[in-house]
């Protein structure tokens, strides 16, 4: 019985300490439970763009916690490295671009240094290749370069030459320059090819009025004119400079007739977008008398025979 009373008893005091455990507890000021929320960052839309292009991307990011303080702007991956103009910004254009897809990360900071991150997208492809046949009537800007003896004999007529010629005794040099529209290329663009075509002149009017090729060696080149002409304002003494980097040398030939077809110019006409297309110059590579390669120029009455100059490009 007295083993009993004692259990009892100890129950009671394990009881009371309990509750008074739960009362004191209950009275204590709570811990600061208050919670940060990760940032909320959004890269923007997927870009798609063709070369040559840049590509702008902004980006934008929200948080609980208080203003967004800081951004940037990193590579994932990519093709190559490109130039990411502005990498702590929120817009910022990527530049260098080439062909693939690029994966970029975006961060938003926030000014309890918390961090939010997305990724944008770009990609990049090439455009779709365009054609340019360029064979005009009547080129305003062709001419022929000559001079007799020491006089200027400059003029447009049917004929576009390389010659070294005579003239009553008098020594006669001819430079043919014709020049293409190219305007219609935009800026930037690659060219992937040029083939230039020249045709026989079969209506000869210089050399010995018969023959379009005549000589022991009537070789000549194709250049580019390193500065601009105004056909209507030049002459043998204000004729431009040629660029002969980008020359395209043009083999002697036995054939009195022989036509000029597709003639690879894609380096002369890649310079005349990057330097300026003032034009193609045709000329012999040694001006020894009695060597001449006539070719029909715009003026000629047989269209089909007009110089004609296909581009590629992308």
């Amino acid at each position: 019985m007295r083993s009993r009373i004692r259990l009892i008893g100890l129950v009671s005091a394990i009881t009371f300490l309990f509750i008074s455990c739960q009362k004191e507890t209950s009275q204590l000021t709570p811990l600061n439970t208050t919670s940060h929320h990760i940032p909320v960052a959004d890269g923007g839309p997927s870009k798609n763009v063709l070369l040559p292009a840049t590509a702008t991307l902004t980006g934008t990011g929200t948080s609980q916690n208080g203003p967004i303080v800081g951004y940037l702007w990193s590579l994932i991956s990519g093709p190559n490295v490109p130039v990411i103009q502005s990498p702590s910004s929120p817009t910022t254009v990527i530049s260098g671009l080439v062909v693939g897809n690029y994966i970029l990360q975006f961060m938003v900071i926030d000014s309890m240094g918390y961090a939010g991150v997305d990724t944008a997208w770009i990609r990049v492809t090439a455009p779709a290749q365009v054609t340019l046949t360029l064979q005009p009537t009547t080129n305003h800007n062709e001419l022929n370069f000559a001079v007799v003896g020491s006089a200027n004999a400059s003029d447009s007529s049917i004929d576009l030459d390389a010659a070294a010629w005579t003239n009553g005794g008098a020594p006669f040099l001819i430079r043919g320059a014709t020049k293409f529209d190219l305007s219609s290329i935009p800026p930037g663009s690659t060219i992937i090819s040029a083939k230039l075509s020249l045709y026989s002149n079969p209506t000869p009017i210089n050399g010995d009025l018969v023959h379009p090729n005549s000589g022991s060696d009537n070789s000549m080149w194709i250049r580019r004119f390193s500065t601009n002409f105004t056909a209507s304002a030049s002459n043998w003494g204000n004729m431009p400079a040629t660029e002969t980097s980008t020359q395209v040398l043009i083999p002697h030939t036995a054939l009195t007739t022989l036509d000029l077809i597709d003639v690879d110019v894609k380096n002369i006409v890649s310079s005349m977008m990057l330097n300026g297309n003032y034009g193609f110059q045709i000329g012999l590579q040694n001006e020894f008398a009695y060597n001449i390669r006539q070719f029909a120029s715009s003026r000629h009455p047989n269209a089909a025979l007009h110089p004609k100059l296909v581009v590629v490009y992308q």
